[in-house]
């Protein structure tokens, strides 16, 4: 498996009801992409549910490496930088990932943290897969993912859930514009 993320900031003067039309236009495109569990059409609007900018982005779940590269190197790629220009893009090693029982995702919240050299790295996989667990056994959850981020050596936690907006949960929440989620029923196994 592989995750990713890119984002795009947009001043904040946009109108993001064109990013609101771009993902219910583009977004089914991608509900029987090969080896893709799932694809997160995601926007952050300043002002609102604590995001100080205009932020659009697209978070992955894809099934492996060569998924994703076959991806960053087709016309739909080539979409995104003719509209939005290159972005940086994050790629995470996801340690566990379990699907939940709703299947439509409002919110997904971005979690960061980093952890010290001297961490038992079994034991925290071992961790991270029992909180997945406990969240994918919640009605709202749609799928809870925890990945590595060998990079900045820190863990990013993604939760998507049906459930409205909660200024409590852990972590920067996207609001979902539109989740394909086209292999997401294999972690639901």
């Amino acid at each position: 498996m592989l995750s990713k993320q890119y984002s795009h900031r947009l001043p904040v003067d946009y109108d993001v009801s064109a990013i609101r039309r771009r993902a219910a236009a583009r977004g089914p495109m991608w509900d029987n992409t090969p080896g893709l569990y799932f694809k997160s059409f995601s926007l952050r609007e300043a002002g609102k549910n604590g995001a100080p900018t205009n932020v659009y982005s697209s978070i992955y779940l894809w099934k492996d490496a060569m998924a994703a590269s076959e991806f960053l190197t087709s016309d739909r790629f080539e979409a995104v930088l003719a509209t939005f220009g290159r972005p940086g893009i994050e790629l995470w090693l996801p340690l566990d990932a379990q699907a939940g029982p709703a299947q439509q995702g409002r919110w997904i919240y971005r979690e960061d943290l980093p952890f010290g050299d001297t961490t038992d790295m079994g034991a925290l996989r071992a961790a991270e897969h029992e909180r997945n667990r406990a969240l994918a056994h919640r009605a709202e959850t749609v799928a809870a993912v925890t990945a590595l981020d060998p990079a900045g050596w820190k863990l990013v936690r993604l939760h998507i859930t049906s459930a409205a907006y909660d200024a409590e949960h852990a972590g920067d929440g996207y609001e979902v514009l539109y989740l394909a989620q086209p292999l997401l029923a294999e972690l639901r196994r």
